[in-house]
C-alpha cells in the first residue's frame, strides 16, 4: 500500500509540474506575440480552446494575465468581439531581468551629480543616447544587409535577439507597417526616464532612414509597444537618413493594436515606451 500511495504522490506531482510548465507556455506565449485570444493561443501552442481557457483562468486569478476587449476598428460584425489575454505587471516581472531600482538609483543620480534640473536631464539623455550607440551601430549593419522592403522586419529581429520579441505588422493601405516589441527588460525605469524611450525612437529613425512615430507602449500601460514606420523606410538608404524627427509624420497612420489611442509620441516627443 505504500509503495501504491507513493506512486500516486509522484504522479500527482508530475501532473502538477506539467499544468505548470503548460502554463507557462501560455504566459510566453502572451509574452512573444502580444495581446492573444483563447483561439490564437489554442493554434500556436497545439492545444484545445478548452485547456486554453483553464490555464488563462488560473492565470487570471494568479494576476499573471487580464482580459482585454479587442479593440474593433473599421465595421464592426455582429456579437461582441473576442476577448484578448495581456500580461499583467505582475506577470511581465516574471520575465525581467533588468534590474529596475538599480537602474533608476543610477540615473537619478547621474541627474543629481549634473546639478538637478534642466542639466540633469540633458545628462541622463547624453547616458540614454550613449547606452545605445552600441546598439545602434549593430542593428545598422544588420538593417543595411537587408532588402529594402525587408529592413524593419531584420530590425525587429535584431531586437529580438536583444529580448524585445519584436514583431512587423503590415497596415491597410500604402502608409506602412507597425514595428511591434512585445517585451521591454527596462519598461518600469522608462516610466521615470523618457529619455530611455526618445533615444531608441532616435535610433529606429536614424537606422530606417526615415520619420517614426511611436503609437503604444508597454510602459504607459499597453499591451505591445508599437511604432509606425512608413512605406518610404523600405526604399530608404540608412546611411541617408534625416534628423530624427526632421520630417512631419503622415496625416494616416493606423492606431496600434489592441492599444488605447491615448499612448501616442513621435521620436521627438518624450513619449513613455521602454528603450
Amino acid at each position: 500500500m505504500k509503495n501504491v500511495g507513493g506512486a500516486a504522490q509522484r504522479a500527482a506531482e508530475e501532473h502538477t509540474t506539467g499544468e505548470r510548465g503548460t502554463r507557462d507556455r501560455v504566459a510566453r506565449s502572451i509574452l512573444d506575440h502580444g495581446p492573444s485570444t483563447a483561439a490564437d493561443l489554442a493554434e500556436r501552442l497545439g492545444l484545445t480552446q478548452t485547456a486554453v481557457r483553464r490555464h488563462l483562468d488560473i492565470l487570471v486569478a494568479e494576476h499573471v494575465v487580464e482580459p482585454r476587449e479587442r479593440r474593433v476598428y473599421g465595421n464592426r460584425g455582429r456579437g461582441r468581439p473576442a476577448k484578448v489575454f495581456v500580461l499583467t505587471d505582475f506577470g511581465r516581472d516574471a520575465f525581467d531581468q533588468a534590474y529596475d531600482q538599480l537602474a533608476a538609483d543610477a540615473l537619478h543620480w547621474i541627474a543629481q551629480s549634473a546639478g538637478g534640473g534642466a542639466d540633469g536631464q540633458a545628462a541622463v539623455s547624453a547616458f540614454a543616447r550613449a547606452r545605445v550607440a552600441a546598439q545602434a551601430e549593430r542593428y545598422r549593419a544588420i538593417v543595411a544587409a537587408a532588402a529594402p522592403e525587408d529592413r524593419t522586419r531584420a530590425l525587429a529581429q535584431a531586437l529580438s535577439a536583444d529580448g524585445y520579441a519584436a514583431t512587423t505588422r503590415s497596415v491597410p493601405g500604402p502608409a506602412g507597417e507597425q514595428l511591434c516589441q512585445h517585451h521591454c527588460p527596462v519598461a518600469h525605469t522608462a516610466e521615470q526616464f523618457p529619455q530611455l524611450c526618445e533615444a531608441e525612437a532616435e535610433v529606429f529613425s536614424t537606422i530606417l532612414g526615415t520619420h517614426v512615430q511611436r503609437l503604444a507602449t508597454i510602459a504607459h500601460g499597453d499591451g505591445v509597444c508599437t511604432t509606425f514606420v512608413p512605406r518610404s523606410a523600405a526604399r530608404a538608404a540608412p546611411e541617408a537618413a534625416e534628423p530624427p524627427g526632421a520630417s512631419a509624420p503622415p496625416d494616416d497612420v493606423p492606431p496600434a493594436p489592441d492599444a488605447p489611442t491615448h499612448a501616442s509620441a513621435t521620436s521627438g516627443t518624450p513619449g513613455r515606451n521602454p528603450a
